[in-house]
């Protein structure tokens, strides 16, 4: 099976890299990311041969979310190394920036066997953390093999994915059997893993390190933001302000369209809209200029400086989180058109009122929570996205309210990773440390 398994990745490989071709001529992508992704590694990583802790995120939310655990291991456990892969090109650029307590990071290799090894090699894990459900049967094959502990956190099993798993259930009950432990979001997604073959034993609910992971806000200093992206955004305190997250094509048409309503009603309003995809940019930007919106890009902005456009278009990476504090009302992306929606805690820590779209699949525990407690308004389309966004920028009690609402939340859910951090004590044994009641499947 393993061996099927590694020729359909590599059939896989071979069909989709004329892609890949395009998007590193057009765009220099994936160019200089080859070789670590083929286990060759910079000749001053982990020089002296030292063991590590090896965490793997895939992307930007997996990155910022690692940031909840990062000081507390290096605190745990101060003769390993702590390394930090991530799959993406932006996921890599946010855990350079933001993840100050990494040694050093690097980009995932290939899940072939003879590319593992040599990473493995290279990084000499004592433990293998895996963010979500990032599952990868050579890799973890080889790490059963060289006796190196391995754990899912902040685990989940998606409505959508589920299915999938089920089809290979046969596969992936083997290549579940080579996790030592599972630390899962939900229960429901605790029963799903046990579903597809998971030992019970080996699962425990600790809930989503996304709440323990956001910032909380920070106060100025000396009259200035302490993010230094804000002091790009010197809007006046009457000044309303719309923040569209991440959004995915198709989006933004609508976004704009909202947006025209909220111009009549408040005419000095500005919307800043973050596309989800960084080579999207230039195409939201034209969209908006063609819609006869006064545009600018992010990264044209004067420092200390109010920009006077319609629309920003964010066009920087990991500046996300920290704009939405400037919102008056928050759309959140992905959640309109079909592509699982996306993070909704980082303007919920602000206080903000939060709007997002019918397809929320990647976040479904989490958005089911904020409109079971009023605080969050979902749309089923384009027409009441509009409504939704006036009603906010026009009521200032509902929008407090639903931001309170939101904060509230965040606060209330904190405290996964106390309880991830227990579980990888039991793996990795420190002095003192507490247990982790493990999950039992209920008939």
């Amino acid at each position: 099976m393993y061996a099927l398994y590694s020729l359909l990745t590599l059939l896989v490989f071979v069909a989709v890299s004329p892609y890949f071709v395009y998007q590193a001529l057009r765009y220099q992508k994936y160019v200089g990311s080859l070789r670590q992704r083929l286990g060759y590694l910079p000749i001053t990583f982990n020089v002296d041969g030292e063991e590590s802790i090896w965490i793997h995120a895939v992307s930007v939310g997996e990155a910022l979310t690692a940031r909840a655990l990062a000081a507390d291991l290096k605190a745990q456990y101060p003769r390993l190394r702590l390394f930090l892969s991530t799959t993406t090109i932006a996921g890599q650029q946010v855990a350079r920036r933001n993840l100050q307590d990494v040694d050093a990071v690097f980009y995932f290799p290939f899940d072939w066997t003879f590319i593992v090894r040599r990473t493995l090699s290279l990084v000499k894990p004592r433990l293998f953390i895996m963010m979500e459900t990032e599952i990868w049967p050579n890799l973890l094959r080889e790490c059963r093999a060289r006796g190196i502990r391995t754990i899912v956190i902040n685990g989940r099993i998606s409505s959508r994915s589920y299915p999938r798993y089920r089809l290979i259930r046969g596969f992936f009950r083997r290549v579940l059997a080579d996790v030592d432990r599972f630390c899962m979001q939900s229960e429901e997604s605790a029963r799903r893993l046990a579903d597809l073959g998971a030992d019970p034993a080996r699962i425990a609910v600790t809930g989503s390190l996304k709440f323990d992971s956001l910032e909380m806000p920070a106060p100025a200093a000396h009259g200035r933001p302490r993010q230094r992206v804000l002091r790009f955004f010197r809007f006046g305190p009457a000044r309303t302000v719309i923040v569209a997250g991440s959004t995915m094509r198709g989006e933004e048409e609508a976004v704009l369209k909202a947006f025209r309503s909220v111009k009549t009603a408040a005419p000095t309003s500005v919307a800043i809209v973050a596309p989800r995809q960084p080579e999207r940019f230039g195409e939201v930007e034209r969209l908006a200029r063609d819609r006869g919106f006064d545009t600018v890009r992010r990264s044209e902005l004067q420092i200390d400086a109010e920009p006077r456009a319609d629309i920003v278009v964010l066009d920087t990476i990991g500046e996300l989180a920290q704009i939405y504090q400037l919102a008056t009302a928050v759309f959140v992306g992905g959640s309109l058109a079909d592509h699982g929606g996306h993070n909704i805690l980082e303007p919920a820590v602000f206080g903000k009122p939060i709007v997002f779209g019918p397809h929320m699949q990647n976040f479904r525990e989490i958005a089911e929570t904020f409109l079971l407690n009023a605080a969050a308004l979902q749309v089923a389309g384009e027409r009441e996205l509009d409504d939704a966004l006036l009603a906010l920028v026009t009521d200032p009690v509902r929008r407090a309210r639903l931001g309170a609402a939101a904060r509230a939340l965040v606060e209330a859910n904190r405290g996964a990773k106390q309880k991830t951090l227990a579980v990888i004590r039991e793996l990795v044994p420190v002095a003192g440390g507490g247990a982790v009641i493990p999950f039992r499947l209920v008939h």
